[in-house]
């Protein structure tokens, strides 16, 4: 049998799971993917079927080690997935005891409130670099055993396990055996101290005040380590997973952000900006978040200071199956290139409320600036031109917290849009470096496991040259401050409504 020549990489996402192959030159060389429905059963509440993560999991990654011709090729396995989403399961069955609660999901508003109200936020902040918000995974979890029947008992007994999508899919890949999380997972549960060093633990002043049994916990690990083997009955023979962690913290790593002051941003179903900060554990007084960037076992490690949008493609999402406007993403460009301008309208796409610099779980979006002039390309070019606004307001903080981005990054699925990122280099007022593959989470776990296997070094990561386009800004200074004073003026309208 010839040496195994593929990393294979679970890239779980918040509305689909997909497997990709990657060789040995970090070329993707076989792709699948499955819907993941979402479901939303009361205002605010976004839920998904944990066994239908699960399933749709394990069909990808039997589709691409079919279509690669077996499992011999596979060397190892990543995985990267999105953050904060919550599941609880039966240590026995693995059947999960609820709905996995979703990232966006904000049915712990009050309860966060009730935290704030108390005067509690500096020290979340100062313990795990978070501010209280529904958004992380404890509020999620500490809802979860009050609210499903007899669950908060059975967590006392250490029936049940908690962990985020990367953590279950380890427990469901190895057959049980191995209950694991990496630390920029941990990093965003509201539950881990960010100040960690080799010997850190689950924080136990955070754990008393949601009241969260640390019985339930995963084991943390760095996120190029190996988390075990996978059960051989699912594919043919066991396979090591030799990297796990999150999604934005992979496209760091994917757009080889391994040294300080590199930063990039995903636009996404939301959209995150997260910076490097080296050694440097991040302290925001812009509201910002301080979290673990990524590390490696016996190699490098860093911090990050990180913004996140909510809504991003959500807003295409809408404008295409809710409203109709558009058939495709990809229409949108079309429809809005030869607009002069956008009329006077502006989107505000607080969904599930407004995330950072605001942090408003109670907002809800509103359209502005609305005339008998305004069309449905004027309403598309709206809800493109929110995703530029609302990066402008996450740089103008990044910069006052220390950490002025001086390029952008991206990639996702937006990013695809040559008008988008071309506006978005407009407004932001600075380059916008968008590379020929976007696809930077699942590459960024697949390079933590190509180190852990010896196929390339931090250093040549770290260095390595994307092909890709670079977008420059065009616009004339005055129409830009025209531009963000009526988004500043629409966003004044959102959050006193």
């Amino acid at each position: 049998m010839a040496d195994p020549d593929l990393i294979l990489v679970i890239d779980e996402g918040t509305t689909s799971t997909r497997a990709i192959a990657f060789d040995r030159s970090f070329e993707p060389v076989s792709l699948a993917q499955a819907e993941v429905p979402l479901t939303y059963p009361d205002d605010g509440w976004v839920e998904q079927d944990g066994q239908d993560i699960w399933q749709k999991t394990l069909q990808v990654c039997r589709d691409v080690i079919s279509e690669i011709g077996g499992v011999d090729r596979i060397a190892a396995i990543g995985i990267t997935n999105q953050r904060e989403t919550t599941l609880v399961w039966d240590r026995q069955t693995s059947a999960p005891i609820a709905p996995a609660i979703i990232w966006q999901d904000r049915r712990t508003a009050d309860l966060c409130d009730a935290l704030k109200d108390k005067g509690l936020e500096p020290k979340v902040q100062l313990e795990t670099g978070l501010l209280i918000d529904p958004y992380f995974s404890g509020t999620k979890v500490a809802w979860m055993l009050d609210s499903v029947e007899g669950a908060r008992a059975r967590a006392d007994a250490g029936e049940l396990a908690f962990g985020t999508v990367d953590s279950y899919l380890i427990w469901r890949l190895t057959g049980g055996s191995v209950h694991a999380t990496d630390l920029t997972n941990a990093s965003r549960t509201l539950l881990y101290p960010l100040s960690v060093d080799a010997k850190a633990d689950w924080s136990s002043e955070m754990l008393s005040m949601l009241n969260v049994p640390e019985a339930l916990l995963p084991e943390v690990k760095p996120s190029g380590a190996h988390f075990g083997e996978t059960d051989p009955a699912l594919f043919g023979r066991a396979i090591p997973i030799l990297s796990a962690i999150g999604d934005q913290q992979a496209a760091l790593v994917g757009q080889g952000c391994l040294a300080p002051q590199t930063a990039k941003i995903t636009y996404g179903t939301g959209a995150f900006l997260v910076a490097n900060t080296g050694q440097d554990i991040p302290v925001s007084k812009h509201r910002l978040l301080g979290t673990l960037g990524y590390s490696i076992e016996g190699g490098g490690s860093a911090y990050a200071l990180e913004g996140a949008i909510f809504n991003a493609g959500t807003v295409v999402q809408w404008l295409r199956d809710e409203l109709g406007l558009i058939g495709s993403a990809a229409q949108s460009e079309r429809m809005v290139a030869d607009l002069p301008d956008n009329a006077g309208v502006y989107i505000v796409p607080a969904f599930t409320g407004l995330g950072a610099p605001h942090w408003d779980a109670n907002a809800r979006g509103t359209v502005t600036g609305l005339t008998r002039a305004a069309s449905a390309a004027h309403l598309v070019r709206a809800g493109l031109e929110s995703a530029a606004y609302q990066t402008n307001d996450l740089l103008t903080a990044f910069a006052a917290d220390g950490a002025d981005v001086s390029v952008l990054r991206v990639d996702g699925g937006m990013a695809a849009n040559d008008w988008l990122m071309q506006f978005i280099s407009d407004i932001c007022d600075r380059p916008v470096e968008r590379p020929d593959f976007m696809e930077m989470t699942a590459l960024g776990a697949a390079a933590l496991a190509g180190i852990r296997l010896g196929w390339v070094s931090e250093a040549e990561w770290g260095n390595r040259a994307a092909p890709g386009q670079r977008f420059e800004p065009q616009m004339a200074p005055d129409v830009r401050a025209r531009l963000i004073e009526g988004w500043r003026r629409a966003l004044r309208q959102t959050l006193t409504a």
